[in-house]
């Protein structure tokens, strides 16, 4: 806990079994009260590296339901738990767990009501290792969303981000697509909503066995991004009214 706020980390697992420990190594287990792992059907030893590693709070899915439909189940879960605030951390160790103290404190001292861990501020994403294509495909699409969206973020597509228990109730994330751009519909969601949204730099690793998308994937995402950006610029001018941002 911190300052009372019980900290339940969600970890939205799939093919997880080379990095999980190194992963779950770094967490701080001082300030951390719940892990939830959710292993998305995965083909190798997942479920049973997170079964040895004593994580409380496993569920396996019995068939793929993606990206997106993996966070589902974390967050559902982490709700149900009473969770005040909940991380999300990828278990591939792209993102390093050692900022989950940082993110945790920004939002249970009242600064913010989410945080997002962004790769962009500073030199760290290519230094780390992205791909230079990703790089600058993630600099023009934050553009186009932060014009759209009339926001100032440095970057929309980070995947370790943290939110309290009133954001998770407010937005109606069950209603966003299993894919990967599920995570662009949560942030439009909450930014809808009215909230503020913090950003902490973060370094990165990109290496093998990290999860990454294969260049038909991204180039999919990228227009469900833009997708997202005018639906919701389209929802606030009240052109045209979409369910997801009820």
């Amino acid at each position: 806990m911190i300052n009372g706020k019980i900290i339940t980390v969600v970890m939205p697992a799939y093919n997880a079994q080379k990095t999980l420990r190194q992963t779950y190594a770094e967490i701080p287990f001082d300030i951390v009260d719940n892990i939830i792992l959710v292993d998305d059907a995965s083909n190798d030893m997942t479920f049973e590296l997170a079964q040895q590693l004593g994580i409380k709070y496993i569920i396996r899915h019995n068939r793929n339901k993606g990206y997106g439909g993996n966070q589902k189940t974390c967050y559902n879960k982490a709700l149900e738990i009473n969770s005040d605030i909940v991380v999300m951390l990828h278990p591939d160790y792209q993102y390093t767990p050692l900022l989950i103290q940082s993110i945790c404190s920004m939002i249970a001292n009242g600064l913010y009501d989410v945080v997002i861990a962004s790769r962009i501020i500073g030199k760290g994403a290519i230094r780390g290792g992205m791909p230079r294509y990703k790089y600058y495909a993630n600099r023009i699409l934050t553009f186009i969303q932060n014009l759209l969206m009339a926001q100032k973020l440095s970057e929309y597509h980070t995947g370790y981000r943290a939110f309290t228990k009133n954001v998770l109730q407010d937005i109606n994330y069950n209603e966003n697509s299993d894919d990967f751009v599920f995570d662009n519909q949560m942030l439009a969601q909450i930014l809808y909503k009215g909230y503020e949204i913090g950003e902490i730099s973060c370094p990165t690793k990109y290496f093998k066995e990290a999860s990454s998308i294969n260049l038909s994937r991204s180039i999919k995402y990228g227009f469900g991004v833009l997708g997202v950006a005018f639906a919701y610029r389209l929802h606030k001018m009240r052109l045209i009214r979409f369910g997801t941002f009820k």
